[in-house]
């Protein structure tokens, strides 16, 4: 046998054993194994077969193609440095299906376990919610979350690049175990949605204009406003959780952030996020635009009192003091901007805060400690913020907090569940139709 044709054989030998490797990727309908309520929402489920079936159909076409390649007259010409890098070529192709699969893998198998899998299934539906927003101005995609270690949760927006290629079907939310159970998982839940918000509205390119303008003011405002253009894609996102769910977000921020000094004054320009002492600040004056109150003031004085200015450089006293002094202003044309997206109205115009006004959401508690039925028909996105600010008032202690969002999110899950059934019960042949459709994405 000649190393040409030595190499050959050998060659399709891999090839052939990348289509067995590849044959053994299944729909994850067919391997996870969860109960019923813990499940990804349909749209989820379709989004991602749909797009990892394709990954692996494109693999499949590209295998089979190199074999036809190599056992034709232009493969058996070819020298085997040249068969050997189309192969290298769709051993990496394999490798990115794989991983690929394995992102979301991790993400559904948290689903099996006990009580935490309901739990997030949860919170996928608290996450739709708040990203909704009345007034037909983007599709909502789907959302799915996951449980992973640290003090920060993070989001692998929906329709961004996936490694290796392809767009994301679905939003990817991780939120930290420590967040499990309480109020404080809705300011970092929401404020991750809040990237995916402001990316379906366009926030961050239509407010960078503005404050570009702004920088061409005297030294010292240009380099505020540069500042906060700089960290304006995690101020917008810190805006809509607290939109959605009022002094919730504040004080779950506070709990996040409450590090040693040095890192609640560290102010690195090139960090996207803004430096935490004053994020708390900015997000005490966001909830006060949107909701005046006094409870806004007195958790920015708290605040202080925990980290106060005092033995700061003095070049960095004078920089944070310069920001704060400059707040205002950078608050209301948060408030009152108006992106082309929103057919003429004001991000507070379209966020319909009049619901969420504090004395609104203690009022809401006081009515549910007495009909608790009423608040498991209520918007999960609202019921967290009614008990956000009962925490903040002093009407729930941490222990029954926990133990209420533990049977809200299975409610949440349950019912869910349940609605899906009967519908599905009620249209067999779209049930039919679908799932002649689904089998056609299997491999």
């Amino acid at each position: 046998m000649t190393i040409g044709s030595f190499a050959t054989w050998m060659l399709a030998q891999e090839a052939r054993a990348l289509l067995t490797r590849l044959a053994r990727v299944k729909s994850f309908a067919l391997h996870e194994a969860m109960l019923p309520a813990a499940d990804i929402l349909p749209a989820a489920h379709t989004a991602i077969e749909t797009y990892l079936a394709q990954g692996r159909r494109e693999l499949y076409d590209l295998v089979h193609g190199f074999l036809r390649w190599l056992r034709g007259p232009q493969g058996r010409r070819a020298a085997p440095s040249e068969a050997q890098r189309r192969f290298a070529f769709l051993r990496l192709k394999f490798n990115i299906v794989l991983t690929q699969f394995d992102l979301f893998s991790d993400v559904l198998t948290q689903r099996s376990e006990n009580e935490t899998g309901v739990w997030l299934s949860g919170l996928d539906i608290v996450s739709a919610d708040a990203l909704a927003l009345p007034g037909d101005y983007y599709k909502v995609p789907p959302v799915i979350c996951y449980l992973d270690r640290g003090v920060g949760a993070a989001i692998r927006r929906a329709r961004t690049r996936m490694p290796g290629g392809g767009e994301n079907p679905v939003a990817i939310i991780r939120v930290p175990r420590e967040r499990m159970v309480g109020s404080g998982i809705a300011s970092s839940l929401i404020h991750e949605v809040g990237h995916q918000a402001a990316e379906l509205l366009g926030l961050v390119n239509s407010l960078r204009p503005v404050l570009g303008g702004l920088q061409r003011g005297s030294g010292e405002d240009r380099i505020v406003w540069r500042i906060w253009d700089r960290w304006i894609s995690e101020i917008v996102a810190d805006f809509w959780s607290v939109a959605r769910v009022g002094v919730a977000s504040t004080m779950g921020l506070m709990g996040v952030v409450s590090l040693p000094r040095a890192f609640v004054f560290r102010l690195n320009v090139d960090d996207p996020h803004p430096v935490p002492w004053l994020r708390v600040k900015l997000s005490c004056a966001m909830g006060n635009a949107l909701y005046p109150h006094p409870q806004w003031e007195r958790l920015a004085t708290l605040w202080e009192s925990f980290y106060p200015l005092e033995g700061l450089h003095p070049d960095r006293k004078t920089l944070l003091t310069k920001l704060q002094a400059s707040m205002p202003g950078f608050v209301g044309l948060l408030v009152h901007h108006r992106p082309k997206v929103l057919r003429g109205r004001s991000l507070i115009e379209a966020l319909d805060v009049l619901q969420r006004q504090p004395a609104r959401l203690a009022s809401l508690f006081q009515i549910w400690h007495k009909a608790p039925a009423a608040m498991y028909r209520a918007t999960p996105s609202l019921v967290f913020a009614v008990i956000g600010q009962a925490r903040a008032d002093g009407k729930i202690s941490p222990e029954s907090e926990s133990a209420l969002l533990a049977k809200l999110l299975t409610h949440w899950a349950l019912r869910t569940t349940l609605d899906i059934s009967a519908a599905c019960a009620t249209r067999p042949a779209q049930v039919r139709r679908s799932s002649v459709q689904f089998q056609a994405y299997v491999v």
